[in-house]
């Protein structure tokens, strides 16, 4: 496997967006202005996309924002997951990171949790899905 980093929203990113946030979750307001300045991980197997992510900085010194993380079915629950997230962990370091937030999907609360991500505050819901915020210092 391979992951390369793009600073803009590469096509790649978009198939595997549109795949499991539109097409699987039935998510309608899955792109926003933030893909235009986001840093984009797309993970690739004999050169076929199979998961991706994204990350940018917030307003707070050194805090950055990890979300958009969509693994393709058939790559589920053999690691894909976990090795995107530190990938995305390790560009977030170097770009001087020292805190991740996200807005997870309640039902991959378990998920993050295991990768040492902490809930903060209340369930919340976007679109039809509760969601709630998890950070984790790195």
């Amino acid at each position: 496997m391979k992951i390369k980093i793009y600073d803009y929203l590469h096509k790649d990113a978009v198939w595997i967006r549109e795949k499991v946030f539109i097409e699987e979750q039935k998510f309608q307001e899955e792109f926003d202005a933030l893909d235009e300045t986001a840093t984009h991980l797309v993970m690739y197997e004999d050169n076929r996309p199979i998961a991706v992510c994204r990350f940018f900085v917030r307003e707070e010194p050194q805090i950055y924002t990890l979300g958009r993380i969509a693994v393709v079915p058939e790559h589920r629950s053999n690691g894909t997951g976990r090795r995107l997230v530190r990938e995305a962990e390790d560009a977030i370091r170097e770009r001087g990171g020292s805190k991740i937030v996200l807005s997870a999907q309640v039902r991959a609360k378990g998920f993050y949790e295991k990768l040492g991500y902490v809930s903060e505050g209340e369930e919340y819901m976007e679109e039809y899905c509760p969601h709630i915020k998890m950070s984790r210092k790195i």
